[in-house]
């Protein structure tokens, strides 16, 4: 899934990574870093199984990310993108009930794995996401100003 969902958030400037289940404190860390670079504000959207693990992981992420972030003076904010219940109900992933092994809490009656979600689904389910929080005027003014830049370095290079 990771090529596909760096191809879209290519479309919009936007970077994608790949954790590994529970990332240490040094993935979360670095996380927190990529956020404080980029301003002063993020959103980070995040894609995951409906599970405990998966429920645990994002939670786990969010508060970690969060207070590094803002030890840093920074503010970031999560949003969980998929696997949501109503995606489940929605498009008919399939699911199976918790492993019994898993003792954490779960507030769902059966688990999907992110890779049910068909390709082109997961992508609209994305696309989406980003142009809910996307400043359509702001995102305007960078394209014009990115074909001045574009204009301006051709004229360099013909001289």
């Amino acid at each position: 899934m990771v090529p596909q969902l760096v191809r879209i958030g290519e479309e919009f400037g936007i970077a994608c990574f790949s954790g590994g289940g529970f990332d240490g404190l040094a993935g979360k860390h670095d996380a927190a870093v990529r956020a404080v670079e980029g301003g002063q504000k993020s959103l980070i959207l995040h894609l995951g199984d409906l599970d405990p693990s998966g429920e645990h992981l994002f939670t786990s992420l969010a508060e970690d990310v969060i207070a590094f972030a803002a030890a840093a003076g920074a503010e970031v904010k999560f949003e969980r993108v998929a696997v949501t219940a109503e995606q489940v109900v929605t498009y008919n992933l399939p699911t199976a009930p918790p492993k019994t092994t898993d003792r954490r809490s779960f507030s769902g009656a059966a688990t999907t794995q992110a890779e049910a979600l068909p390709p082109d689904i997961l992508a609209a389910i994305v696309r989406q996401a980003i142009e809910a929080h996307r400043d359509p005027q702001i995102h305007r003014q960078a394209l014009i100003r990115e074909q001045a830049e574009r204009r301006a370095i051709r004229e360099r290079l013909n001289r």
